[in-house]
Order: structure tokens, then sequence, then C-alpha cells
């Protein structure tokens, strides 16, 4: 996080003695990155943080994933995974389903009602776009208020919880990454301060209100991390106070939310390449939305994207608002997720072109991740994808004309 934040109660100085009014000692925590060498925040616990009192292995969900072979674009129709009245009795944790995994991403998506278990993902960061619905996210830190059209991004081993609120259900889009999602750094100062050029700003981050200090004992903790073996793993824990016993906390690492609508496109007088719709990084992969915006505004521009190869990336399209024109004729809808593979050209479909002369603006919504790692189909991608999206610009694949819509 690019700046300083100060909650609830905190001792004047760090690494000093700090009481409650009874004279009992607060238990400091140091929570940072990178073996104390980058950005940290100090929480303060009534009870002691490293405590447990039970421990048993826990599977975190169908993590296979099987190789996009033959190598072909795909179209996943994400809101095919979910039954009608399934999510009544899913949580937004422990009902991801896979969509797409490398060694440094995992792409799920989930429709849930249900408030999930307390969870600590120590494998790498979160960043999950509420495509829609509304609800809270309790965590170690304070509450984040959430609703359809936010990223909420969670650092790695935050103690959290969802609890979805409302008629309807939650439908989370969730990357997580095996190292921190963070601002391009780009668009940050030498000092860490948003620049002038940047498409958001430290006004548009919301992060966590004033603590939680809940009571409870002998609470489950979900704890998802890596194993020996170079994997995924899982633990159950049972800590003898509650996690969400924090008084105060100080520091430059916290979760925080940032809705889509906040962030201010940047146009030109012909077609932008995709780096100027980059919301966040990691390691080996990016992090871009597009928006609704004015488009190009040369005589002879052409609005939608122009053919291109992805060299050294596979790019992940999830379609989640408005009318994408560029996909007009593909099958491709509302949580809809496109894959085009590295090594493979992709573009408009045919006529996108041409609709799209003399257009002004557009009115598409779209979070796209680009991987520098080839990308394997999980479960639930498997079972989401429509087996014809590949034909789609030719009109015709191996079995015959090719109908889109069907």
């Amino acid at each position: 996080m690019p700046y300083y934040r100060r909650v609830g109660d905190v001792p004047r100085k760090r690494h000093t003695q700090h009481r409650d009014a009874a004279g009992a000692l607060y238990a400091e925590e140091l929570m940072g990155e990178e073996g104390f060498s980058s950005d940290s925040s100090l929480l303060y616990h009534v009870g002691l943080p490293s405590a447990v009192v039970d421990a048993s292995p826990w599977t975190p969900g169908d993590l296979t994933t099987a190789m996009n072979r033959p190598l072909l674009p795909r179209h996943l129709a994400l809101h095919t995974l979910f039954e009608e009245q399934e999510w009544k009795a899913v949580d937004p944790v422990t009902g991801r389903r896979l969509v797409l995994g490398n060694a440094d991403v995992r792409i799920s998506y989930v429709v849930a009602g249900e408030t999930s278990p307390l969870y600590r993902n120590a494998v790498g960061d979160e960043c999950v776009y509420v495509e829609s619905g509304q609800g809270e996210v309790e965590t170690v830190f304070g509450t984040l208020p959430v609703a359809g059209g936010e990223y909420v991004v969670l650092p790695r081993a935050t103690t959290h919880r969802w609890v979805p609120g409302g008629d309807e259900p939650l439908r989370c889009y969730v990357i997580e990454a095996n190292s921190h999602i963070r601002p391009p750094a780009r668009y940050l100062s030498r000092y860490g301060q948003f620049l002038e050029q940047a498409p958001y700003c430290e006004r548009d981050l919301r992060g966590p209100g004033d603590p939680l200090v809940v009571e409870d004992t002998d609470v489950e903790v979900l704890v998802k991390h890596r194993d020996s073996r170079g994997g995924i793993g899982g633990t159950r824990y049972v800590v003898p106070t509650h996690p969400f016993d924090v008084v105060g906390w100080d520091g430059c690492l916290y979760p925080y939310t940032f809705a889509v609508a906040d962030f201010e496109p940047i146009t030109g007088r012909v077609h932008q390449p995709p780096p100027v719709h980059q919301v966040f990084e990691a390691d080996n992969l990016v992090i871009c939305n597009f928006v609704p915006r004015k488009v190009d505004y040369h005589p002879l521009s052409v609005p939608v994207p122009y053919y291109h190869s992805n060299v050294d990336s596979d790019e992940v399209m999830f379609y989640c608002g408005g009318s994408y024109a560029a996909r007009k004729g593909s099958g491709i809808g509302q949580g809809s997720v496109s894959l085009h593979p590295g090594g493979h050209s992709h573009g408009p479909q045919p006529g996108a072109v041409e609709r799209s002369l003399g257009v002004q603006e557009v009115d598409e919504l779209a979070v796209m991740v680009d991987t520098f790692r080839p990308l394997e189909l999980g479960e639930g991608g498997l079972a989401a994808d429509d087996g014809r999206y590949a034909w789609t610009w030719a009109g015709r694949g191996p079995d015959g004309p090719v109908d889109p819509r069907a």
C-alpha cells in the first residue's frame, strides 16, 4: 500500500508496552512483507496471535488443472457453473471453482449466499472482483463493506471472512496470486505516492473502519498454504481466542476496496494499447480493467482493438458489464471469460471493425488478467467451456458451420 493509516488504540511508540485499562499487556504483531524489508503494519491483540489448540489437514477444493491442448482460444461461460438456487448454500471461500491457473495465479469463480468460514490465504495476495451483490468482508484489521463493481484486495495471511448481504448472491471473480498484488510501479513516485498521470489515487482506496473486537473462544480458521513439495495445501486450526481481537493497528499494509467506476480511463486520438488500462500488477501477471469511456478521435480511427499475437502472455478477459463490441457474434456475454493463449493471434470478430467506425464512446466493462506463463484449465474452466469459440472467426470448425449463439 502506498500510504500510512492508523486505526484504533495504538501506543505512541512502536515496540513499547501497551496495556488495557486493567493493566493487561496487549500482544504486538508485525505483519510485513519481504522479510522486514517492505510494507508492514503493527496490530495489537487482546490474545496471543500465535496460539493454537488443535490442527488438522484441510483440502482447499479441487486445484487440479489440465493443459490447454490442443492450443485454442476458449470461451468459458461462468454463469453456467452454479444452479439457480444453489448459491444459498455456498460460501465465497470454500465454494470457489477453479477456472484457470498456473504457477503464479489461480482464477476462480463463485456465486454465494452463505457466510464463509474464517480464512487466511498464506500463499499470496487475493484480488476479488465483485461482479454483483453486496455484503461485508470482516478482517483482522476491521470491516470492509463490499458491493458489485468493486475490487477487494486482501494481503497475504490476512485472516478474514465474507458475509453476503441482501436477497441476491455475491458473484465473485477471484484472482489469487502466489505473490503480492500492488499498484503498477509506473503509477507511483519513488516514495510510493500516486503520480498525477495515474488513473486512480489514494482517495479512491477505502480501508477498513474501526477494529472488530470479538471475544469468542476455540474458533476454527482455515489456512491455505504452500506445502513442502511446491504445491498448495491446507490446515484447519482451532485457536483459543478469536482472531478479530485487535484493538488498534497502524502501518502501510492492510486490505482495501477500489471501485472500478473510480478508474479514470486514458484515451487518445488512435486506439490505445492494453497497458493504459492496467490497475494492478503481481509477479508474472498484470490486471487491467476496460471501463466505459470516450474512444479514439482521429478522423480515420478504428475504435476496436487491432489483431494481435500474445507472444509472451496468455490473455484472460472477464466480461462483467455493458457490451463488448469487439466480441459481438462470438457468443460471449455477461459472465463470460475469453482465454487467448500466447502464440495465437486474436482480435475483433468478423464485422466488428466496420461496425465500430464512427463510434465515439463504448459502455464495455471487463477485467483482464495477462499472465507470462501458460495457463491451464481448472475443473470449473473445463465445465464452462462452450467448445465453439475457437471457430467463430472462420464461421466453421472440424464439424462444419458454427453458430456461436447455440
